[in-house]
C-alpha cells in the first residue's frame, strides 16, 4: 500500500515537472516574439520616416537626426537602397515606360504642351475622357537603371480627374502662385479637350471674395465657370449634394451603377462634367461642413464630379491622388510616391489662357444659337414616341442643349407659376406643341381648361377663320373664370376615367398603365394630361364646389399616375388658395415644378432661381423645387403668329380621322340648333325632354326635363330676366317640338306679358310650320284658356302643353271668383295637379318666387317637378328642393335646374342663346 502511494506522487511530481519546464519554453518564446516583434516595429516606423522624406534627403533631414546613430536605421537605409537598386535594375526602361504610358492615357490637351492646344477649341464629345492629365515631369539617376553614372533620366507625370479620382493639393509657404499655375493648367487642359459647355467648373476660396483664377473670368458669363461667396461654402456643397442626388435617381432608374455606366452603354453624355476647386487656408473646416464634404466626396465620381482640394486638411471618402508641393517649382506625389521629385510645368502664359477662355466662353454663347425657334423643339417626324411608359419632350434650351419635361410614374404631375405676363402661356404652348409632336392622339390625350378672361387655348379647336384643330384635344374650355363648376365637371370626369382604368387594371391583374397596355394591347389607353391654367379660380369661394374639387383632386394627384393620368396646375400665384391649407398631398405630388421669371411659391423655400431668371426663360425642376434640380430653359416664342397653327394644321391633318375637341367657351352662349343633345331627339319617343339649357359637363349635353304622364311633371321658370326666360321656354318648347310628329301634339302660348308677344308669336308660326297645332292667347284670355283646358282633362286627347309667359301678371284675373264657380286659379292648380297624368303638361314662367308661391298656394311645391332660377336668390328656393340649402347667387347668362326626380341638388345650367325676332 505504502508502495502505490509513493508511486502515484512520483507521478503527480514529475508531470508538474514536466508542466513547468512547457510553461517555462512557452514564456520564453512569448519573450522572445515580443522582442522580435518591437524590433520589427521599430524598423516600420524608421522606414515611414525615411519614406516620408525620401531616401535621399534622410541622411540630413531634422526629422531623422535623433536615429542616426541607430543601428536600425542603418539597416533600414540599406535594405531600402537595396530594394531600390533591385527594383531599377529590374526596370531599367521604367521611364520609358512612364514616358508611353502617359502619352498613350493623357493625348491631345491632356498630355500634350501648351503651345500645341491653347487657345484652340475643344472637339471631344467625351464619351471615353483621358485617364490621365499632366502636372509635370521628374528624373530618376540613369546609374540606378544600369545606365551610364551622372546621367538622368525624366518622364513625364500625370494625374487622374474625371471619373477616376479627386485631388487634394498641399501648398508650401509662398507657393500661391504656383498652386494657381497647377489648377489652372489641369483646368485649361479639360476645357480645351472637350467641347464648349462640357465642362462646368465651380471656385471657391475662403480667402478671396472674386479673384479666384481671374484668367477664367472670361468664362464666368456663362455656366462653365461659377464663383461661389467664400462665406457660404454651404451653399457649394448643397448644390453638388443635389446634382449627386439627382442624377444617382436618374442613372439608378435607367438601371445603371454610375453616370460613366449610362454613358458608355448609351453613346450618350447626358450630364457635363463638373469640377468643384476648394481653396482653404490649411486650418480645419468646421464639423458640418467637413461632414457634408466628405458625403459629396463619396458619391461624386459616379456623378461625374470631381473635388481639387487646396490646403484642405481633410481625408475624402472615395479615390484621392495628392499633390505636396516642397517650393515653388518642386512637389511630390502621391502617383510617383515621396522618393521621387516631380517639378511642375510652368504656368501657362496668362494672356493666352485669358484668350482662350474667351473663345471658349464666345463658342458656348455661339452654341446657344442665340433665341432657338418653337420649330428646334419638335422632332423630324410625327408621332413615333410611345407614351406606354412616360412622356418627355424639350420645352427650351440651355447653352445649346435641349431642357426636356419628363412626365410619368416619377413625376406625375406639374405645378407651373409665374405673374402675368412672364410667358407662362407661351410656356404651354411649347409644353403642349412638343407633346403632340411626338406622340400620336392614340398615345395622348389632352383636356385643356382656362380659368382666366382670355382665349388662350381657343385656336386649339375649330374656328371661324381656322377649320383645323389639335388632333389630340378632347376638350377646350376658355373663358370659365365665372363657371368653376365646369373645373369640377373635368374633375369628376377624371376621377370616372380612373375608376374605369383602375377596373381594367384590376381584371387584367397589372398595377399601372404601362403593364395594362402590354396586357391588353387592343384596348385604347392613351396618357391623359389635363392642364388647368388659372387653377385657383376653382377654389376662389369656400362653397360645396371647392369642398368637392379640392377632394377630387387630391384622389387625382394621389392616384392619377398609375393609371397615366396627369396634372398640370398653373397659376400666377398659389399662395392664397386656402382649400389646401392642411391638404398638402397635391403639392406634394407636383414633384415637376416649372417657375417663369419672378415666379412666388412654386419652389421650395429657400430655393430663389426664380427671382434672377430672365425673361422668355423658366426654370425646370423635376426634383419637386430643391434646388439642386434647377435647370434654366430659354423658351421660343410658340405662341406668335403662324407659329403654333402651322404645326396644328400639319398634325390635323395628318390624323384627321380623330373627332374634333370638345369647345367649351364660358363668354359665348350655346345655340340650340348646334346642341348635340338637341340633333339626337326625333319623333316617336314615349318620354318627350323639354331642353332648357345646356348642362356644364365635359360631354356635350344638354338639361331637359322628361315630360311623362307622371305627377309634377311641370316646369317652372322663376325670375324677371325676360331674355333669359324667353330662351328657357323657348328652347323647351321647340324640343318637344321636335320629338313629335306632325299633328301629333297641340302648343297653347299664353303671354301675359306685352312686350314678349312677338316673340310668342313667332314661335307659334315656326311650331305651325312644322305641322304642329300651335295658338297664342293674351292677357286677358289666359283665365278663359286655363278654365277651358281643365274641362278637357278627362277627354281623351292628344298630348298638349300649355305655355305660360309672365303668370303672376294676371295673378287679379285667375283669382276673380263668381259666385258658385270656381276661379280660374283654381282651375290652374288643378291642372298642375291632375294634368300630367292626363298629357297636359304646363311649362310657365313666374318673375319672382312669392309670386309662384301664391299661385301654387299652401303645400302646391309638389306639383312643380322640375325648375328653372335666374335671377334669383338661393335663399329663396329651399321650399323647392326639399328644404336643403342652395348656394347660388345669380350671375349672367347662368341659371339653376332642378329636377326632383334626376337630382340630388341643384345644377348650374346655360340658357341657349334665342336670336332676337328681327334677325330672323
Amino acid at each position: 500500500m505504502r508502495r502505490k502511494v509513493v508511486e502515484q506522487r512520483a507521478r503527480v511530481t514529475n508531470a508538474l515537472e514536466a508542466l513547468r519546464h512547457q510553461i517555462g519554453l512557452a514564456l520564453g518564446a512569448a519573450r522572445n516574439a515580443h522582442s522580435d516583434a518591437e524590433d520589427a516595429l521599430t524598423k516600420l516606423r524608421l522606414e515611414q520616416l525615411v519614406l516620408s522624406v525620401g531616401l535621399d534627403r534622410a541622411e540630413n533631414d531634422p526629422k531623422l537626426a535623433e536615429h542616426r546613430g541607430d543601428p536600425a536605421m542603418t539597416a533600414v537605409r540599406a535594405w531600402l537602397e537595396n530594394v531600390r537598386s533591385r527594383f531599377y535594375a529590374d526596370w531599367a526602361d521604367g521611364p520609358g515606360q512612364l514616358r508611353d504610358l502617359v502619352a498613350s492615357a493623357a493625348p491631345g490637351p491632356a498630355g500634350r504642351p501648351g503651345g500645341e492646344w491653347l487657345g484652340r477649341l475643344g472637339t471631344s464629345e467625351g464619351m471615353r475622357p483621358p485617364e490621365l492629365w499632366r502636372i509635370g515631369e521628374a528624373t530618376v539617376d540613369g546609374s540606378s537603371v544600369g545606365r551610364t553614372p551622372g546621367t538622368t533620366l525624366s518622364f513625364d507625370v500625370a494625374v487622374p480627374l474625371l471619373d477616376e479620382s479627386h485631388l487634394s493639393i498641399t501648398s508650401a509657404p509662398k507657393t500661391r502662385p504656383t498652386v494657381d499655375a497647377l489648377v489652372e493648367g489641369l483646368l485649361m487642359r479639360v476645357l480645351s479637350t472637350f467641347t464648349p459647355g462640357a465642362v462646368k467648373v465651380h471656385l471657391w476660396d475662403v480667402g478671396q471674395l472674386t479673384a479666384v483664377l481671374p484668367n477664367f473670368y472670361a468664362l464666368s458669363r456663362t455656366s462653365a465657370v461659377t464663383v461661389h461667396d467664400p462665406t457660404r461654402l454651404v451653399d457649394l456643397l448643397d448644390e453638388l449634394a443635389g446634382h449627386i442626388r439627382r442624377i444617382h435617381t436618374h442613372t439608378m432608374q435607367a438601371g445603371y451603377p454610375s453616370l460613366r455606366a449610362m454613358r458608355e452603354a448609351t453613346g450618350k453624355r447626358v450630364e457635363p462634367w463638373r469640377i468643384a476647386v476648394l481653396y482653404g487656408n490649411g486650418e480645419d473646416l468646421a464639423p458640418e461642413h467637413l461632414r457634408d464634404l466628405k458625403r459629396v466626396a463619396t458619391g461624386a465620381l459616379a456623378a461625374g464630379i470631381s473635388l481639387i482640394l487646396v490646403d484642405v486638411p481633410t481625408v475624402l471618402g472615395g479615390s484621392v491622388e495628392t499633390i505636396s508641393l516642397l517650393d515653388d517649382r518642386r512637389a511630390v506625389t502621391s502617383m510617383t510616391g515621396s522618393g521621387v521629385e516631380v517639378r511642375l510645368d510652368p504656368a501657362l502664359p496668362a494672356g493666352q489662357v485669358a484668350g482662350a477662355a474667351a473663345r471658349i466662353a464666345d463658342a458656348i454663347v455661339t452654341r446657344q444659337g442665340g433665341p432657338r425657334s418653337f420649330a428646334d423643339l419638335l422632332p423630324t417626324e410625327f408621332g413615333q414616341e410611345s407614351s406606354a411608359r412616360e412622356l418627355r419632350t424639350p420645352v427650351g434650351f440651355h447653352e445649346g442643349e435641349p431642357v426636356e419635361v419628363v412626365i410619368g410614374d416619377a413625376t406625375p404631375h406639374a405645378l407651373i407659376g409665374g405673374p402675368s405676363g412672364s410667358g407662362k402661356t407661351n410656356f404651354l404652348y411649347a409644353l403642349l406643341g412638343g407633346l403632340a409632336a411626338r406622340y400620336s392622339p392614340d398615345e395622348l390625350a389632352l383636356y385643356l381648361l382656362d380659368f382666366k378672361e382670355g382665349v388662350s387655348f381657343a385656336g386649339l379647336a375649330p374656328g371661324k377663320k381656322d377649320e383645323s384643330w389639335l388632333p389630340h384635344a378632347r376638350l377646350v374650355g376658355v373663358n370659365v373664370n365665372t363657371d368653376r363648376e365646369f373645373g369640377l365637371a373635368l374633375l369628376r370626369f377624371l376621377s370616372d376615367e380612373m375608376r374605369r382604368r383602375s377596373a381594367a387594371a384590376k381584371e387584367f391583374e397589372v398595377t399601372n398603365i404601362a403593364e395594362l397596355r402590354d396586357a391588353d394591347p387592343n384596348g385604347h389607353w392613351p396618357r391623359i394630361v389635363a392642364v388647368i391654367d388659372e387653377f385657383q379660380y376653382l377654389f376662389a369661394e369656400r362653397d360645396s364646389v371647392t369642398a368637392m374639387a379640392t377632394s377630387l383632386l387630391e384622389d387625382l394627384a394621389r392616384r392619377g399616375r398609375s393609371q397615366g393620368i396627369h396634372l398640370i396646375l398653373a397659376s400666377q400665384d398659389i399662395a392664397g388658395i386656402d382649400a389646401f391649407w392642411g391638404k398638402p398631398a397635391v403639392f406634394e405630388q407636383c414633384t415637376l415644378r416649372i417657375a417663369m421669371p419672378k415666379a412666388r411659391r412654386v419652389l421650395a423655400e429657400s430655393n430663389q432661381a426664380a427671382v434672377a431668371a430672365p425673361r422668355w426663360h423658366a426654370v425646370v425642376n423635376h426634383e419637386s423645387g430643391v434646388a439642386h434640380g434647377n435647370q434654366l430653359a430659354h423658351i421660343p416664342d410658340a405662341s406668335a403668329k403662324n407659329t403654333f397653327p402651322v404645326l396644328q394644321r400639319q398634325l390635323w391633318q395628318r390624323y384627321a380621322t380623330h373627332g374634333r375637341p370638345r369647345l367649351f367657351d364660358g363668354a359665348v352662349a350655346p345655340r340650340l340648333d348646334e346642341s348635340t343633345a338637341f340633333a339626337a331627339l326625333e319623333p316617336g319617343t314615349d318620354r318627350p325632354r323639354a331642353l332648357v339649357g345646356q348642362s356644364i359637363e365635359v360631354t356635350d349635353n344638354a338639361h331637359g326635363v322628361e315630360m311623362a304622364s307622371t305627377p309634377g311633371r311641370n316646369l317652372a321658370v322663376m325670375g324677371s330676366s325676360t331674355a333669359e326666360a324667353l330662351s328657357v321656354l323657348d328652347a323647351a318648347t321647340r324640343s318637344l317640338a321636335r320629338q313629335y310628329p306632325a299633328g301629333a301634339v297641340e302648343f297653347v302660348l299664353g303671354c301675359a306679358v306685352d312686350t314678349c308677344l312677338g316673340e310668342v308669336r313667332a314661335l307659334a308660326d315656326d311650331l305651325a310650320a312644322l305641322g304642329h297645332k300651335a295658338g297664342v292667347a293674351t292677357a286677358g284670355e289666359i283665365p278663359s284658356l286655363v278654365t277651358e283646358h281643365t274641362e278637357r282633362l278627362s277627354e281623351p286627347d292628344s298630348d298638349r302643353f300649355l305655355v305660360l309667359y309672365g303668370v303672376d301678371a294676371v295673378l287679379p284675373a285667375l283669382e276673380r271668383k263668381e259666385p258658385g264657380k270656381p276661379s280660374a286659379l283654381e282651375h290652374l292648380r288643378t291642372l298642375l295637379k291632375q294634368g300630367p297624368a292626363k298629357g297636359l303638361h304646363v311649362l310657365g314662367w313666374w318673375r319672382g318666387v312669392a309670386r309662384l308661391k301664391d299661385t301654387l298656394g299652401f303645400g302646391g311645391t309638389e306639383e312643380i317637378g322640375a325648375w328653372v332660377a335666374l335671377d334669383v336668390q338661393g335663399s329663396e328656393l329651399a321650399a323647392f328642393c326639399a328644404g336643403q340649402v342652395v348656394q347660388w347667387s345669380p350671375r349672367a347668362g347662368r341659371a339653376l335646374f332642378f329636377d326632383r326626380g334626376t337630382h340630388a341638388s341643384p345644377e348650374v345650367t346655360i340658357p341657349f342663346h334665342r336670336p332676337e325676332v328681327t334677325d330672323a
